[in-house]
């Protein structure tokens, strides 16, 4: 949703300017006025130009949204209002965008709008499994509790995600510092070999004369292939974020062996304890079901899943209508029917997830042990390859004069 500045006249007779969200600028002007203020002027937010990694993101970060649900599950908890608390956790953000989501979200809580109606109306910003949660709290009267297990489901999510990354992250700077190292032997190196054997118009074998091409290719285009590559990788991100690119990148990767099953599992992972955070806090087995397939992460194994609420929804028991998409664990599927049989469906789908979070953090550290050396034997021979295919006409010279 968009979001807009407004000056606006408050009844006191105070000036203020606030940011806001909201589907338009005549929707916020009526929204407004509804709530007593004198609109000026509504005017779109600037959008600022970002260069990567630099200034500051519009975007709520994982870690921002769990200290934010942590600390209002707190104040709920001491017996704070809920208007209240959400006043002072706005006024400490530090995210501009936050702040304009929280106060929007306060104002909507002051003329009467529940909580989870409220995070509802901003669409996709914040997750559907967050509003249903709360909606199913606000119903059973729980809100405190059910937002306490909304908190630890996201602290168990984001411990899982910072392992995933802190894995992977040695095994990155590796191969960038390969290709760096490839890219300056290719542009610095090389070519002073090539100016030194074109001096002696040596006979050079295919490999050198290979090499050296190449390398005089890059050193002649460098920007060209910097633009090249930065082009590349801007289309083939559009593409990925279509529906359909998206689709079929998400099941390309569960086929590549041993990386496939890990993404295999976290998406099982995901899907069991949001259901689980659902069910537990009363919400009917249809609408959790319907929600907790938009938060798996693989677009996929979603469709999949997603396609078997209407058989439950007629009737079927879950565990059968998931054992049909052939992308459910028998484990999973085994403790499913322990939970449908025994009426503790809530608890068996946490121990899964928990199960399964176990298993993808010990077999992605042994994924990092065998992926780290074979980086480095891989890197090795590419540059030593590059460094003999130079070295070697040199080296047949000087033993032919010797």
């Amino acid at each position: 949703m968009p979001e807009y500045v407004c000056r606006l006249g408050s009844p006191d007779g105070a000036v203020v300017e606030r940011r806001r969200v909201a589907a338009s600028s005549d929707a916020l002007h009526r929204e407004l006025e509804g709530e007593g203020f004198h609109v000026f002027s509504v005017t779109p937010a600037r959008s600022r130009l970002r260069i990567p990694f630099l200034g500051k993101s519009t975007k709520i970060s994982g870690q921002e949204f769990l200290l934010f649900n942590t600390q209002l599950a707190t104040l709920l908890r001491a017996g704070l209002p809920l208007a209240h608390g959400l006043e002072l956790l706005r006024d400490q953000q530090s995210n501009e965008h936050f702040k304009a989501l929280l106060d929007n979200v306060l104002q909507q809580v002051n003329t009467g709008v529940s909580l989870s109606d409220a995070f509802s109306s901003l669409g996709d910003v914040f997750p559907r499994l967050y509003a249903n949660t709360l909606r199913a709290g606000e119903r059973s009267g729980e809100l405190e509790a059910v937002l306490g297990r909304f908190v630890e489901y996201q602290r168990l999510t984001e411990s899982v995600r910072r392992k995933i990354i802190g894995a992977l992250t040695y095994p990155l700077v590796l191969i960038a510092m390969s290709v760096i190292l490839v890219i300056i032997l290719m542009t610095r190196v090389i070519p002073a070999f090539s100016s030194f054997y074109l001096q002696f118009d040596a006979d050079l074998p295919m490999p050198t004369r290979i090499v050296m091409g190449l390398s005089t290719s890059l050193q002649e285009h460098f920007f060209l292939f910097i633009a090249g590559t930065i082009g590349f990788y801007f289309a083939v991100k559009m593409w990925r974020n279509s529906p359909s690119g998206r689709r079929i990148t998400d099941r390309w990767r569960l086929s590549i062996p041993v990386v496939g099953r890990l993404g295999h599992l976290f998406a099982v992972s995901q899907f069991t304890r949001s259901l689980s955070v659902l069910l537990g806090g009363g919400t009917p087995m249809v609408p959790a079901l319907q929600v907790s397939t938009t938060s798996i992460s693989n677009s996929y194994i979603s469709e999949l899943f997603r396609g078997c609420v209407q058989e439950v929804q007629e009737g079927r028991p879950l565990s059968d209508a998931l054992d049909d998409t052939g992308k459910m664990p028998e484990l999973a599927l085994a403790m499913m029917k322990v939970g449908e049989s025994t009426g503790a469906l809530p608890e068996m789908l946490e121990h899964t997830s928990g199960f399964f979070d176990e298993e993808i953090e010990a077999s992605l550290a042994r994924l990092v042990t065998l992926f780290e050396p074979m980086i480095l034997v891989v890197m090795g021979i590419i540059v030593a390859g590059l460094l003999l295919s130079v070295y070697y006409p040199l080296l047949t010279t000087v033993s032919k004069i010797g």
